[in-house]
């Protein structure tokens, strides 16, 4: 049991009979932003959208303010719009109002749910990161987010990982709301197929597309999603 967790563990076994609902869509790719988006990154962008089906792209930048982080976003902000990609940014509610984003993505100290859908409007995208809390999930559920995110999942270089949930928590994520799951945490095309048959929506990945060739990345991904 988390100290996050008062619900206590979840069977690991939980997963063992899980099948996905036939109407709930099949999982889709959701990229993360690297730390730095200057330079090319644009291009980079605009190369791994181009390689296969993507639902949504988070704007993840850190430690400036919120004047250099919009000038940053606008041009990534065209290439998703023109592609018809959500463009979800990171922690700052501020952040996603002044850009008139599709959504934001919420760590627990960076605001309420229900805050962000007064600034934000009733078709904004809210996202809560949970780690391996199904009370935390329940909670963002109940505070009008539009998906949850759970993870790492697996090792990770992107940011300090302190929860490690089973993939049983997103089968019983499925089986109980109808609210979205995503998983995020290390997640390579090679690793991900358990994650994907655990009934994630959403594979939140960065380092394994922006480490290397992001086109081949994402199409690598959109094998695995495929099936």
């Amino acid at each position: 049991m988390t100290e996050d967790d008062p619900l206590g563990p979840l069977d690991p076994d939980f997963a063992l009979n899980f099948k996905r609902n036939d109407r709930r869509p099949p999982c889709q790719l959701y990229l993360v932003s690297p730390l730095d988006v200057t330079g090319g990154f644009a291009d980079r962008l605009a190369r791994a959208l181009g390689a296969g089906p993507v639902a949504a792209f988070q704007f993840r930048v850190k430690d400036i303010d919120q004047h250099a982080a919009a000038a940053l976003a606008e041009p990534l902000q065209r290439i998703c719009a023109d592609r018809e990609v959500a463009f979800i940014v990171n922690d700052s509610i501020a952040l996603a109002k002044r850009l008139g984003a599709d959504g934001v993505h919420l760590g627990q100290q960076d605001g309420d749910p229900r805050e962000a859908r007064d600034a934000l409007g009733p078709d904004a995208q809210i996202g809560v990161t949970c780690h391996d809390s199904r009370h935390l999930a329940m909670e963002a559920g109940e505070g009008s987010a539009d998906y949850v995110a759970f993870g790492a999942f697996y090792p990770t270089t992107t940011k300090e990982v302190e929860h490690r949930p089973d993939p049983s928590i997103l089968s019983w994520w499925a089986t109980m709301f109808e609210i979205p799951s995503v998983a995020i945490g290390g997640i390579t095309p090679v690793n991900a197929p358990p994650l994907v048959t655990a009934g994630a929506d959403f594979l939140a990945v960065c380092g394994a597309v922006w480490g290397g060739d992001e086109a081949a990345a994402v199409k690598a991904f959109g094998d695995v999603l495929a099936g």
